[in-house]
């Protein structure tokens, strides 16, 4: 079976309030969809959430990148299995730019265009996505078969009152985990870090994000006043042009490092390894550039003895959001997990399915062929701003 066309829809996907964290503040995600369709007609559906401080890619971007691309050259395969469909998948190569030396910028975009083909062969095949991780050879360290996963909370950077109703909410709902944003401009993270551990408990297991927010001079006085709360681990606590710092800091911080910003691909990953400079992966399939790739990531920290996490983006849609739940139940070892937040994060859901995690963050594994989704497309029409079809038979 062959790909038909493509369609490409930049949507505007409205929250349901403002998301803040040192590196942004937002009210909508600006995210690229892909359908893929089949010669028998067939769908698939895939997601990107470029992130322009973080791979340097927009929407626009994306939208334009593919319409760069050579699409018909590329995939222009006939698939009858798995294997077939990762060889397609990997010979997907949006136009690059020369400045590009990460390999990142089209993250987004490769992520979107690989998941709508792994959506639209797994329909065809009627098996579900996580059914090609057995499949992928670099997987094989992490390949798992997990009937269930269990996400973590995370809290932004907001007034008192939101953090303690969503601390007290979440001690509540029986989460055993929960990431807390530090490194806002102009906030108290020490006395907010010390209110959030007495309204969510002693027993949940706390972690900090601080979105590149600290300079690496400063990292450890930052930090110190912070560890006595009892958190776990530290994410992306400096920018990426002064990551290689980490590699002196991290054994004297206390806490381990978490790589995000900074950890975006293969590159960056072969660097992290080498360099010394984090303790766990933040992979995130949007901004490592797809399922494959990152399952690539997780075989690579684990063969480096390095822990990882599976991260994601506010304002996923339940397309990636099915998608991290396939990949999580694919792999082993995640020590951390995030997303599946799609009913208390975004205004309306574009997929037919409510696929929010339950008490505790508690979610069990999709059956359905493919991702399991369907999009609602009145929702899908007034979220979008542009779009274009390719065709490729």
């Amino acid at each position: 079976m062959r790909i038909a066309e493509l369609a490409a829809y930049l949507v505007h996907v409205p929250l349901k309030r403002e998301i803040k964290h040192a590196s942004a503040t937002r009210r909508e995600s600006a995210n690229l969809l892909v359908r893929c369709r089949l010669r028998d007609g067939t769908e698939g559906w895939g997601e990107g959430v470029p992130r322009s401080y973080v791979t340097g890619e927009t929407a626009d971007g994306a939208l334009e990148q593919l319409a760069a691309t050579p699409l018909v050259e590329q995939l222009n395969g006939d698939c009858v299995n798995w294997s077939d469909v990762i060889a397609l998948c990997e010979s997907f190569r949006p136009a690059s730019r020369e400045d590009d030396f990460r390999g990142c910028y089209g993250n987004a975009l490769r992520c979107a265009v690989e998941l709508s083909l792994l959506d639209a062969f797994g329909r065809l095949f009627n098996q579900p996505v996580r059914a090609l991780t057995r499949e992928y050879a670099p997987a094989a360290p992490v390949y798992a078969e997990r009937g269930s996963v269990q996400y973590s909370a995370a809290i932004m950077a907001e007034w008192p009152r939101s953090e303690r109703r969503a601390a007290i909410k979440m001690r509540l709902y029986g989460f055993t985990q929960c990431k807390v944003k530090v490194g806002a401009e102009g906030a108290d993270d020490a006395t907010r870090l010390r209110r959030i551990r007495r309204w969510i408990g002693r027993r949940v297991d706390l972690r900090l994000d601080a979105n590149e927010a600290w300079h690496a001079s400063e990292v450890a006085d930052r930090l110190a006043p912070l560890i006595p709360c009892g958190i776990t681990c530290i994410e992306q606590p400096i920018p990426h042009e002064e990551v290689g710092a980490l590699a002196d800091l991290r054994p004297s911080l206390g806490v381990p490092v978490i790589l995000d910003e900074s950890l975006t691909g293969v590159f960056d990953a072969q660097e992290a390894i080498r360099r010394g400079t984090c303790d766990l992966f933040n992979i995130r399939l949007s901004k490592c550039g797809g399922f494959l790739n990152s399952l690539r990531l997780a075989a690579m920290a684990a063969s480096a003895g390095l822990g990882y996490q599976l991260g994601c983006h506010p304002g996923e849609t339940g397309i990636l959001s099915a998608a991290g739940r396939h990949w999580a139940c694919s792999v082993s070892g995640i020590r951390y997990l995030e997303g599946s937040y799609d009913r208390h994060v975004l205004a309306e859901l574009l997929t037919n399915e409510d696929i929010t995690f339950g008490y505790g963050g508690r979610a069990p594994a999709i059956d359905k062929p493919g991702l399991g989704v369907t999009v609602n497309p009145a929702v899908l029409q007034r979220w979008t701003r542009q779009e274009r079809t390719f065709r490729l038979d």
